[in-house]
């Protein structure tokens, strides 16, 4: 049973992390993916580098003007800022929402060839009231569902289905808003229409796995893929038709009950991703929840790139990255311009909206 304060404490959380004109940070990668992001960049994966990376992007001034709230990893919601502050705490100081990665991430699904099923519910529970002692708020976990020529079965979309709802279920139940993320991965030559059809048919068996699990839609968030057709298709739909089919898809499966919709990036370029949400929010179309982002890539990448592990990179790093948290929160409102996007970066450092 959830109790009234516990309605109270989780409507207060999806409203912040909804507040018009900012959008979700998703700074959650586990050790080995970013790893891989340094490894490209020569930069040595060190607890202390990723922890100096992590403090460029929460510290980035004007921050909580497009950012409502941030995705934290196990190990950066334990770590300190430089003056000893933990992360969860200077984001919260900034009036942004610290939240949890909590799946242990997809692993091979038996009983099937070349589909996942994502792990973690062992020991949730508990690991849930730690991450809320250390200041989380709400709590993410990510399924993967890939697009081939027999797959995905029906089978791989209810185990993931399943795993997503016990695990919002639990969130709820520990005062956490659940992050619910089901990806149809962009891997692949299948068109736009396969994806489609895939997205669909994932958001209808998630939707009807929360319900059996009781879970509360009016207290979580769907963070669900674009409807793209895969990067090796021949197929490059344009960006009207990427926000026309998305937006259809959403209207056929996504119950007017949930808060909001903020989308993963899910390997799109920075620009195009934004210029996709945009599309989106522009559609001359009644919507039942508004449309944000919480993207990871998508934000970071210029900044990353700047960065490359040297101090003195820092300050123009963060400019980057506010630039395009600046161009997304534009997006979330149909306000996104080639104007906004072509003005110089060390705008976004000192711009209100």
């Amino acid at each position: 049973m959830i109790f009234k304060t516990s309605v109270a404490n989780l409507q207060s959380t999806v409203k912040i992390l909804m507040t018009p004109g900012r959008g979700i940070l998703a700074a959650d990668e586990s050790e080995t993916t970013i790893a891989k992001r340094f490894e490209g960049l020569a930069i040595a994966c060190t607890e202390e580098n990723r922890r100096r990376y992590r403090q460029l992007l929460i510290t980035a001034p004007t921050l909580n003007h497009f950012i409502s709230g941030v995705i934290l990893f196990d190990e950066t919601i334990r770590q300190r800022s430089d003056d000893g502050r933990l992360f969860g705490t200077v984001v919260t100081e900034l009036g942004i929402v610290p939240g949890i990665k909590v799946d242990l991430g997809a692993k091979p699904l038996a009983g099937s060839l070349d589909e996942r099923i994502t792990e973690g519910l062992d020991g949730l529970r508990e690991r849930l009231q730690e991450y809320r002692s250390l200041g989380a708020r709400f709590a993410k976990w990510r399924a993967v569902i890939t697009i081939g020529e027999k797959i995905p079965t029906a089978y791989c979309l209810e185990a993931n289905a399943h795993a997503l709802a016990r695990y919002a279920a639990l969130c709820q139940e520990a005062e956490l808003v659940p992050i619910v993320e089901p990806e149809v991965l962009m891997d692949g030559a299948h068109s736009l229409e396969r994806a489609f059809e895939v997205t669909q048919a994932t958001l209808e068996s998630v939707f009807a796995a929360l319900r059996s699990q009781r879970v509360v839609l009016e207290h979580m968030l769907l963070k669900p893929n674009m409807v793209l057709a895969g990067a090796d298709s021949p197929q490059r739909p344009g960006v009207q038709d990427v926000a026309e089919a998305t937006v259809r898809c959403l209207r056929r499966t996504v119950p007017p009950a949930v808060p909001g919709i903020v989308f993963l990036s899910g390997g799109q370029a920075p620009q195009l991703a934004t210029a996709h949400l945009n599309a989106m929010n522009l559609l001359n179309e009644r919507l039942s929840w508004p449309l944000s982002f919480s993207f990871a890539r998508a934000l970071q990448e210029p900044a990353l790139e700047k960065w490359r592990g040297d101090p003195n990179n820092v300050t123009a790093a963060q400019q980057l990255f506010l630039h395009r948290a600046r161009c997304n929160s534009a997006a979330s409102e149909g306000r996104y311009t080639t104007a906004l996007e072509n003005e110089p970066s060390v705008q976004s450092v000192s711009a209100v909206k």
